[in-house]
Order: structure tokens, then C-alpha cells, then sequence
């Protein structure tokens, strides 16, 4: 059985790790979530590496919401050196999904961007897995995860 980890974190202002665990429980392959919280984006990476090497998943969401002052953007950045770390420590895919505090225009708008995020990306962790030719099928068109897509750059 495959198991997908989420490490998700106190900090968040929105419970995305439910909004990941409810749409990959609807995706209808038979898999197991392990989460895993801590505090802050930071304490990330070792969650994720935790997930990967006691818990044997198979891939890991790792969902963050860093604030909207300078020092929480260089906190990310940070974080998400980690994560690119871990995944190369361990050879498999850790699906970085953060959502910044000043992305949205109120909290209502930073809820949504939360929920759509985590639950877009938690089907990118689950195609990684289970289907990769549908990312290959979409490569090259702009999608994001959230806000609308961007859609593909014309010649």
C-alpha cells in the first residue's frame, strides 16, 4: 500500500492539511495518509524527512503558510531550501505548498487560496504517485495551483 505524508504546520491560519486529506480521500485508489504537524514552516523539512524515513511514504505535502513581513518571506525561502534538500536526500518528491499571508486581498480570499491550494496540489502529489502521464499531459499550459491558470504562452 502506498503512503502519502503531510506535514503541516501550527503557524497556518488555516487547517490545510484537512483540505488535502478530504480531496486525496476522494480520489478512490486505495493509499494511506500519515500527517505530521509542527510548529512553523522551518520545522518542515525534518517533518518531511521524519515521514519519509520512519512512516515509509512514498511522497510527502509539505503545507505552510508563512506571513506577510520580509523576515516571514526569507523564513520561506529558507524552509523551502530545506525541502528541496530533504528531497534529494531521500530521492522522492516533497509537494511544497505554501500560501502567503499577502497573496490574498482578506481572510476570506486567504481561506479560499488555502483550501483551492492544498487541495489542487494534493492531486499533483496523488498523479505523481499513482498517475504521472497526467502532468505530462499538461506540461507546458501554465496551470496553478489556487488563482486562476495562466494558461500557455502562444509563438
Amino acid at each position: 500500500m502506498k503512503l502519502i505524508g503531510i506535514a503541516d504546520t501550527t503557524f497556518a491560519r488555516f487547517d490545510m492539511a484537512k483540505s488535502a486529506i478530504t480531496q486525496l480521500n476522494g480520489l478512490g485508489i486505495d493509499f494511506k495518509i500519515v500527517r505530521y504537524s509542527v510548529p512553523g514552516v522551518k520545522d518542515l523539512p525534518v517533518a518531511c524527512k521524519k515521514l519519509f524515513e520512519e512512516q515509509n511514504c512514498d511522497i510527502v505535502m509539505a503545507l505552510g503558510m508563512p506571513g506577510g513581513k520580509d523576515i516571514d518571506k526569507i523564513c520561506a525561502h529558507e524552509a523551502s531550501q530545506g525541502l528541496i534538500q530533504t528531497q534529494l536526500m531521500v530521492n522522492k518528491h516533497i509537494i511544497e505548498v505554501f500560501v502567503h499571508e499577502d497573496e490574498a486581498k482578506d481572510e476570506k480570499e486567504l481561506a479560499w487560496l488555502a483550501d483551492q491550494r492544498s487541495r489542487e496540489h494534493a492531486e499533483n502529489a496523488f498523479d505523481l504517485l499513482f498517475h504521472p502521464e497526467r502532468l505530462t499531459k499538461q506540461a507546458g499550459t501554465g496551470q496553478r495551483q489556487g488563482f486562476k491558470d495562466a494558461g500557455q504562452a502562444r509563438q
